[in-house]
């Protein structure tokens, strides 16, 4: 049976357990997923209906292109909050502070991940075409690490400026969160996320923090999309977004890699990075033509099939149509909206630092040599060209009165980076050596 007994004979078909079982295992699925895919919208001012929509399809339409074999759930990614800090960056209130959705520059922000989406689809046709190795070697661990360093720090200011509406909520928040992921066992270390919102939520419904009155407007039910948020296209807008897949791409190998792990099936050569990739991008593209964020399998997922032992990915799609449900409340919707700015912050205090942590450790677990000159000018140049860029507005090259055309530092950095890597000599990069079980490009996981 190898691959450790099949992973300590974990169970691959659900249907032993019955129906009332497989609903019930769905459900935490949910619950796993649930308080990081709902944060993505409340940072951007997405629709968290529109959001909770597109995980579930996004989810089923990923187990259709990978042929069902891959228990993975696909929900919001992090690795694109910086996309749309810069191009759809929040409004200020009545008091000055920036907490108003950008609703005019948000459907651009989405035609960028539309875009980014179908970057995935070119990268899984040219590895079906031309095998994994050589296309990856054009995006080694030194250029996707401190893209994924630059996408945390550029984050940081605004973290700061929501937990600053309400210190004491934001440092609740953040505490729950280290102290489930440290000290907690079993769920609870699977979702601090989650946790973290609910504890520091009580908090603020003590402290009166709360205002119920959207609740009470809200309709029971309703449609959760809206065609005023679907996707619109600006050259700018999709120049900066799009090349952050190169990021998140790394983001989807390293999950892919740790179900494999977790599951005993290696599912990076069946059904295939290319089928798994072009998943994700066409999951990730539907989403952002409804306007919704970009789709990643969940790390949180992974985590309840190494807890429960059942790896049947129909217990997976019993999560995504309980998503898709959910979206159909606009009630919920205002519920999830009521959480206070500053708990976002406190969350975000973390989330984000992780993120540039996480490239870190990207970079530090495939042993990157800052020693060898060619590695530590590729890295310099990215980080230099993605903050300095971004803190003077991009830069524009093309400008009318119809049309600009313009780079944000994270779409620069992304292309001098890749460009350096192709033309310094000294590339031997080789992926997949060490694949097994990485997650080290795993954004914002715990």
């Amino acid at each position: 049976m190898s691959n450790e007994k099949q992973r300590e004979q974990g169970l691959y078909d659900a249907r032993a357990l019955g129906v009332p079982k497989m609903l019930v295992l769905g459900f935490q699925h949910v619950f796993a997923m649930f308080g990081a895919t709902v944060l993505v919208p409340l940072i951007t001012g997405l629709s968290v209906s529109t959001t909770l929509l597109m995980a579930g399809l996004g989810t089923l339409l990923f187990h259709l292109v990978t042929g069902g074999k891959v228990p993975a759930f696909l929900g919001s990614s992090f690795a694109f909050l910086g996309g749309f800090a810069i191009v759809a960056p929040k409004l200020a209130d009545a008091n000055g502070e920036l907490t108003v959705p950008n609703v005019q520059m948000l459907p651009y922000a989405c035609g960028g991940v539309v875009a980014a989406g179908l970057v995935y689809v070119l990268v899984a046709g040219l590895i079906h075409l031309f095998g994994v190795n050589r296309v990856m070697r054009f995006f080694p661990p030194v250029v996707t690490g401190p893209i994924i360093i630059s996408i945390g720090l550029i984050l940081a200011p605004s973290a700061i400026a929501n937990a600053s509406t309400n210190w004491l909520l934001a440092v609740a928040a953040l505490a729950i969160i280290i102290v489930c992921n440290i000290w907690g066992k079993g769920m609870v270390k699977i979702i601090p996320i989650l946790l973290g919102v609910l504890g520091s939520y009580a908090l603020a419904l003590v402290m009166g923090k709360v205002d119920f009155a959207p609740i009470a407007q809200a309709e029971l039910f309703g449609s959760p999309i809206h065609a005023s948020a679907m996707a619109k296209f600006d050259v700018g807008a999709i120049l900066t977004i799009m090349p952050i897949a190169l990021a998140a791409m790394m983001e989807h190998i390293g999950d892919m890699a740790a179900i494999s792990a977790t599951v005993g099936q290696n599912f990076i050569a069946k059904p295939g990075l290319a089928r798994t990739l072009l998943g994700d991008g066409l999951a990730t593209t539907l989403a952002g033509f409804f306007g919704g964020p970009a789709n990643t399998t969940y790390g949180e997922n992974t985590g309840v099939l190494a807890l429960t032992k059942v790896y049947d990915p129909k217990v997976i799609r019993i999560a995504a149509v309980v998503a898709i449900v959910l979206s159909v409340s606009p009630k919920f919707d205002a519920i999830v909206n009521t959480i206070p700015t500053a708990i976002i912050g406190g969350i975000s205090l973390i989330l984000y630092g992780m993120i540039s942590a996480i490239g870190v450790r990207n970079v530090v677990e495939n042993q990157v040599d800052f020693t060898n000159s060619r590695n530590l000018i590729i890295a310099a140049v990215i980080l230099v060209s993605a903050l300095g860029f971004n803190s003077v507005g991009g830069l524009t090259l093309f400008q009318s009165e119809s049309l600009t055309i313009s780079l944000s530092g994270l779409a620069i950095a992304a292309i001098l980076g890749i460009a350096l890597n192709a033309v310094l000599p000294g590339n031997d990069y080789e992926f997949g050596k060490d694949l097994a079980g990485d997650d080290s490009a795993n954004f914002g996981r715990y």
